[in-house]
């Protein structure tokens, strides 16, 4: 009766039991063929690393998402599959891909570096085909991907201790993954700029938290990084256009950190760069948004120290607003006479340019409105001591639409910088700066001799 009741209890398969107790004493087995011991550790190898695959797969991509989904071998390369399973075999390589190398012991793990390195490039040359058609569990797989391999927290050491970036010929620190990270981001931009991937779809998954982690890379030491992450930036924010208002604060809100708290972030340069193309492309009149991005958030980026980084990009994109609206001179002008580096003369160098190609746009109803802040303050550099501030200072009047200006309103501008010419003139040490002083007085003089 009893082996009757036994008889009727459900128990495992042969095999089940084969492999349980293989996986069980796989650690304690020793064999008396060494062939067979090799089999054995090929064997547990495989079984490893397909149960990693597995896990990483359950673990990264949902249920939902992953549905119907069938699983395809990842070292299979794509000539050897049918076109229905490529996307399959797309995404079990990029779930292979999930698997963080450490870069930092070269030789550990190399095979496996190895392995992952040959994955992308496949990965990159079959994105790169223009054949395949991603479907929503693709592109989920993609963007876990892109997020397990890039997004990361610097180290404090990335960050620099002296002078916020303020010198721009200090030595640029390396990853030492990029070999890898280059391929991931590679991979990524080729992705973006698919014709054929729908932004419907895509941007359930590159969402708004995708893009913040992105942005918090820009704060990367390696330029390499910075300059892919531009690129980037700059596709999703073209092939998004639901995402666009939210790309635009986030970056005012780095912007206002660096500005009002640290003044220390690494990729400014960068995203102005990226803003510079943005606001070209602003339709007019401007909306109000965008004036107040200009007022807020770039007008104050003349204040930090380590201008001298990313002068030449928030120069340019000042001038693309002004170029829309020349009533926003007014506004940048004061904001430069406002945060004008009197004791820095490479700055105070800087600032001078920037005046100039601000006032080389204005017309004269505009100019009028600041002739007289600006004017002080050039008189100001006219008699700078500092030789290269004086001799710039004076450039100004070789600049024909300036010097138009300055004729047509020589009655007030001219009492405004006499008094430096006049001591410049009788003290100042610079036989060039004494030069430059005297043709202006020259040219006041032909202009109207009453001046004189």
């Amino acid at each position: 009766m009893l082996k009757q009741i036994l008889s009727k209890l459900p128990r495992k398969s042969q095999k089940s039991d084969s492999l349980d107790s293989a996986g069980l004493d796989s650690g304690n087995h020793t064999s008396n063929s060494s062939n067979g011991v090799q089999c054995t550790n090929i064997g547990n190898s495989i079984t490893s690393r397909l149960s990693v695959v597995k896990r990483v797969s359950s673990a990264v991509f949902p249920a939902s998402i992953m549905a119907g989904v069938e699983a395809v071998e990842p070292n299979l390369s794509f000539k050897d599959v049918s076109n229905p399973q490529k996307q399959n075999l797309f995404i079990s390589k990029l779930n292979l891909c999930c698997e963080v190398s450490d870069f930092s012991d070269l030789e550990k793990a190399s095979s496996e570096q190895d392995l992952k390195r040959q994955t992308l490039i496949e990965l990159v040359d079959f994105v790169s085909s223009g054949s395949a058609k991603f479907n929503e569990p693709a592109v989920a797989a993609m963007c876990k991907m892109c997020a397990v391999n890039l997004f990361r927290v610097f180290p404090p050491k990335y960050r620099s201790n002296t002078s916020s970036g303020e010198a721009e010929d200090d030595e640029p620190m390396f990853d030492p993954a990029w070999s890898n990270l280059q391929l991931v981001y590679d991979l990524l931009l080729r992705f973006i700029s698919y014709s054929s991937l729908d932004a419907k779809v895509a941007k359930k998954h590159v969402d708004h938290s995708f893009i913040l982690k992105l942005l918090d890379l820009f704060e990367s030491e390696d330029p390499r990084e910075r300059d892919c992450l531009k690129t980037i930036l700059h596709r999703i924010y073209g092939k998004f256009m639901v995402h666009r208002p939210f790309v635009r604060k986030a970056v005012s809100n780095i912007i206002y950190r660096f500005v009002f708290e640290t003044e220390r972030h690494n990729g400014i340069a960068e995203l102005l760069e990226i803003f510079g193309s943005i606001i070209s492309g602003f339709a007019i009149p401007l909306k109000e948004e965008h004036k107040m991005f200009l007022c807020r958030a770039l007008i104050p980026l003349h204040k930090p120290k380590p201008i001298g980084v990313y002068h030449q990009q928030l120069t340019y994109c000042v001038v693309q607003f002004v170029d829309k609206d020349q009533k926003l001179a007014n506004n940048v002008i004061k904001g430069l006479l406002k945060y004008w580096p009197i004791t820095n003369s490479q700055k105070e160098l800087m600032f001078i340019s920037e005046l100039e190609e601000i006032l080389e746009m204005i017309n004269m109803v505009e100019f009028q409105k600041i002739m007289v802040p600006v004017f002080r303050r050039i008189a100001c550099c006219l008699n700078s001591s500092h030789y290269q501030v004086a001799e710039r200072a004076h450039l100004l009047w070789n600049n024909e639409h300036i010097l138009n200006l300055i004729t047509h309103n020589r009655h007030v501008i001219f009492p405004l910088i006499f008094p430096s010419l006049e001591l410049n003139s009788q003290n100042h040490w610079n036989q060039a700066v004494l030069n430059l002083t005297q043709n202006i007085r020259k040219m006041f003089c032909e202009m109207d001799e009453e001046l004189l």
